[in-house]
Parts: structure tokens; C-alpha cells; sequence
């Protein structure tokens, strides 16, 4: 295989979706695979579409994922510039090879006469497209005499350039992911190549930057399959057959119930993001939610998207993103389109933070702590999101389902109450408060265990009594992580304080 290079090539028009996250991450996958270079080009060439704070937005989320380009706007590189606005005076030149091999045609219609042309071959049952059939019949260099031709350039009239496409052939590619691809070239219109303002279309710039920059695979989504023979036919037509990079064009990520692509509405509509962090839109204000900001952790996000369309041939499910780069491989890519299961990726969320150091996961705690102005040290923070990891699938969650590590309970889980909060249990927590504001030795789950158990077996009591009750004086709630362990985090006055609160709360309740 020759060196790899790839690039990702978005246009900076808004947020990064998703998809195109799954896009990047494939490309990245196979470059490091191979020991290649992965490139970060931005196609910024139709400024009319241009979104401020959209090109910041694609670098931040291919960081955050953890795949940042090794080559490309910002990182540098032998091809710069990366930024095909910064490349267009060299388009021109390729647009006039083209002109001057035949390849490529002068187009002086108006809009007026582009839509009076489609107009006439919808009413006749054509296909209402500039193409091989139609072109003679408009104004173009084809259909134009020489003097014509000089004459509506030097006049200064706006101009277009398009390609020729041959009128009866077989354009052929060979996709690493579809197989063999035939499109016959009456399929095909002159697309334009050159803009009146004298910018390139994406067809011509990223054809030329993929050749100048000598990328070896075009790694992209499935919805760029109807230019590819067009861009098969520039290669053939500047004479860089030798030199074209092989396709490889992957499925459309659908909507969780199968039925369409997967877009911003489909996130509003079933209520999940479809961006890896939040963008604030800056026309108008409105904000559209993030993986990130949702609480998805970017290693169970990257786990999550590898899958939509890759298959690794076993049942392995969980892979960090260095055992993805050791198992990919284009041939698993799957042709159809990959339902979006948010369940899934909640899924992938538990299991990364089921796994994640306490030490890391106590950042999260501690910042949603320090929001609502309470104190804690690392140490505690640790303890209690060790005993929550386990249940939560969300950071955020740690604090929203554990707060009573921080605060005592201000209310108790009525049903609870009504079933568990018995006279004889109350009595027996009571004294087990005694015992343990009797204990000089710190609290520990071990000790707290075996004075309880102490305690109710003088009483001929079982746990089963009085262990619900305990858990609702101390927490509020009928369940949670392990009794003991909480008790050990609370501390010996603190579990003594509530009990104590909650004796006095719930008589007084009855």
C-alpha cells in the first residue's frame, strides 16, 4: 500500500454533526492504522454560507474526542495553505488546463435562461439538466462562435465554467466499501467548476487539493457517491489517473427508528444531541445541546460512533481508541445506514464511567458542588463517587441522586415511610445512635456493620427491620449504595445527627 494520507474536509457552515464526527474518527482510525497522516482541510470556498466560529467549533470537537489532526490548518504542513479560500488562485490554472485540453467549456447563461432550460425539459419528460444532451442549445463556448465567445468575455458578463462530460460512457470506480460503482455519463450534468467569481466549486478544489496534497484514500459519507464519477473524470481529464486516491464512502447515520437521515430535528424530535458540544447559533442565540454538555464522556462518544457502521467481526463492543485503531479496517464498514440508538451510547456511557479512576470522576462532583456553594475535599469526593459510579450513567448524576452525602434529607421517601418506619425499628435506632456516640474509633463500614449487628442481635432483631429505616433516616430514600459504606462517608456524628433528626421528624409526622 502506498502512504497513507487522508483528510477531513468540512465545510465551516455550522456546528460539526455528529456524523461528521463518525467521518473524521474513520479517517483518523485508518491513517494511524497505517501508520499514516491524518489532515484537517477546511473547504471554506462558498463564502456565502460561511458561519463565524464554525471552523473553532470542528478543531475543538476533533480535540475533544481525542483525535486531533497531524496535519492541517493550524497543526501546519509542507501543503499549506489548509484553507481552500487561502488556495484559490491556485484553481485557476486547473480550470484553464481543463478549458485547453477540451475538458471544459465558457457557460454565459442567466438564471433566467438556466431555469427557462429546465422548464422546457420537464414539460418534454427530459431529465431538466445541463448536460451532454442539452449544452448545444444554450450559450456556452460550445454553442458559440469564436467571435461570440470574445465578445460576451471582453464585455465583461458573467461567466461560469463547466465541465464537459462525454456523452455515452462508462465511468467506473472501484469503492472500498461498495465494491464496483458503474454510472453511465448520461446520468452526469456539466457541473460548475469555476464560479463567476472566479472560486472554485468543492467539485474542482477538491479534486486539485486531494492531488496536490497527495492523499492516498477519500474516506467520506455515503451523500458524496453522486460526484464521485465526476471526480473520477477530472482525474482522467488532468491526467492524474496514476495518482487518484481510492474512494471509500460511508453509510448514512439514520434516525433511531430507521426512517431518514440523521439531523438537528431529528435530535429535537426525539430528544437527544447531534453535536459534539453545545453551539450557540450566532444569529439568532438559539442554542442546540452537545454530547458533552449532556454528560457523555469523549471516549464512550468515540467507542459509540465507531460502531455506527463498523462491525469488528466478533461480539466485542467495548474498545479503547488504540484497540480501535488495531481493528479497524474499511472492509467491516457495513453499506447500510446505521440506526442511532441514544440508548446505546448511554450504554457505552455507564460502562466508561463504571471504569473511570474515582480521582477523575471526583472533578465532575466537585465542580457541581462548588456551583452550589458547597465545600468538599478530594478525599470525600472520591468515596462518594466510588459508591456511585455504579449507578449512575451521567457525571451530573452523582450529585442530582446523591446530594444527601453533602445535605441531610429535608424530606423522606413516603411509601417508604408508610412501609418500613416502624415503632420497634425507630426505637432500635435510636440506641444504636447511643452505641456509637459511646465509640471513640473512627467509623469505618466494618465497624458500623458489626455494632449494628451487636445491637439487634441483644434485641433479637434482624437486619431486615431496621436496615430500610436506617437507610431513610440517613438518606431520605428507599435505596443507594451500599448502608455501611455510606455511613463510613458520612462520618460517626453526622449518621448520629440524622438519626436523630429523623426519629424526631417522623414522630412527629404521625
Amino acid at each position: 500500500m502506498k502512504t497513507v494520507r487522508v483528510r477531513f474536509a468540512p465545510s465551516p457552515t455550522g456546528p460539526l454533526h455528529i456524523g461528521g464526527v463518525r467521518t473524521a474518527l474513520y479517517n483518523y482510525l485508518f491513517a494511524k492504522q497505517h501508520q499514516g497522516t491524518f489532515i484537517l482541510r477546511i473547504e471554506d470556498t462558498d463564502q456565502t454560507r460561511f458561519v463565524p466560529g464554525a471552523e473553532e467549533y470542528i478543531r475543538e470537537a476533533l480535540n475533544w474526542c481525542g483525535i486531533p489532526p497531524d496535519e492541517g490548518v493550524v497543526a501546519g504542513g509542507e501543503y499549506a495553505p489548509y484553507r481552500q479560500s487561502e488556495r484559490k488562485d491556485m484553481y485557476q490554472k486547473y480550470a484553464q488546463q481543463l478549458l485547453d485540453g477540451g475538458f471544459a467549456y465558457y457557460a454565459f447563461d442567466t438564471s433566467d435562461e438556466l431555469n427557462e432550460m429546465r422548464e422546457r425539459l420537464q414539460a418534454e419528460g427530459e431529465n431538466p439538466q445541463y448536460d451532454a444532451a442539452s449544452r448545444m442549445s444554450m450559450k456556452n463556448s460550445l454553442s458559440l462562435s469564436a467571435a461570440e465567445i470574445k465578445e460576451h468575455i471582453n464585455s465583461g458578463a458573467p461567466y461560469v465554467v463547466r465541465v464537459k462530460t462525454p456523452q455515452d460512457e462508462e465511468i467506473r470506480l472501484n469503492d472500498l466499501v461498495r465494491g464496483d460503482v458503474r454510472v453511465h455519463s448520461s446520468m452526469l450534468d456539466d457541473k460548475v467548476l469555476l464560479k463567476s467569481d472566479g472560486l472554485p466549486t468543492y467539485h474542482l478544489a477538491n479534486v486539485v487539493d486531494d492531488y496536490l496534497m497527495k492523499i492516498s484514500h477519500v474516506i467520506r459519507g455515503e451523500e458524496w457517491l453522486p460526484s464521485a464519477p465526476l471526480h473520477v473524470l477530472l482525474y482522467h481529464y488532468l491526467g492524474w489517473e496514476e495518482d487518484m486516491p481510492e474512494f471509500a464512502h460511508l453509510p448514512l447515520l439514520m434516525n433511531p427508528d430507521g426512517k431518514g437521515k440523521l439531523s438537528k430535528r431529528s435530535g429535537d424530535r426525539f430528544g437527544f444531541p447531534v453535536y459534539p458540544f453545545d453551539w450557540k447559533n450566532p444569529q439568532s442565540g438559539e442554542v442546540s445541546p452537545g454530547f458533552r454538555e449532556a454528560g457523555y464522556l469523549p471516549e464512550a462518544t468515540v467507542n459509540f460512533l465507531a460502531l455506527l457502521g463498523w462491525h469488528p467481526g466478533d461480539d466485542e463492543e467495548l474498545f479503547s481508541l488504540e484497540e480501535l485503531v488495531k481493528s479497524f479496517s474499511l472492509d467491516r464498514v457495513s453499506k447500510a445506514g446505521a440506526k442511532f440508538d441514544i440508548e446505546k451510547a448511554k450504554w457505552f456511557n455507564q460502562q466508561y464511567i463504571k471504569e473511570m479512576p474515582d480521582s477523575a470522576l471526583a472533578e465532575y462532583l466537585l465542580k457541581d458542588l462548588s456551583d452550589n456553594g458547597i465545600e468538599s475535599s478530594q478525599e470525600k469526593a472520591e468515596q462518594v463517587c466510588g459508591l456511585m459510579k455504579e449507578r449512575v450513567t451521567f457525571p451530573q448524576e452523582i450529585w442530582s441522586t446523591a446530594q444527601y452525602f453533602y445535605q441531610p434529607p429535608e424530606q423522606y421517601d413516603e411509601k417508604m415511610v408508610r412501609k418500613k418506619w416502624k415503632a420497634d425499628a425507630s426505637d432500635a435506632l435510636l440506641a444504636y445512635a447511643e452505641v456509637l456516640e459511646k465509640s471513640d474509633e473512627v467509623l469505618s463500614a466494618e465497624s458500623a456493620k458489626q455494632q449494628l449487628q451487636q445491637l439487634l442481635e441483644d434485641r433479637q432483631m434482624g437486619l431486615g427491620k431496621v436496615m430500610p429505616a436506617l437507610r431513610l433516616a440517613l438518606t431520605g430514600q428507599g435505596g443507594g449504595p451500599d448502608l455501611m459504606s455510606t455511613m463510613e462517608v458520612l462520618s460517626r456524628q453526622e449518621v448520629i445527627s440524622r438519626i436523630q433528626l429523623a426519629v424526631k421528624t417522623l414522630a412527629a409526622d404521625k
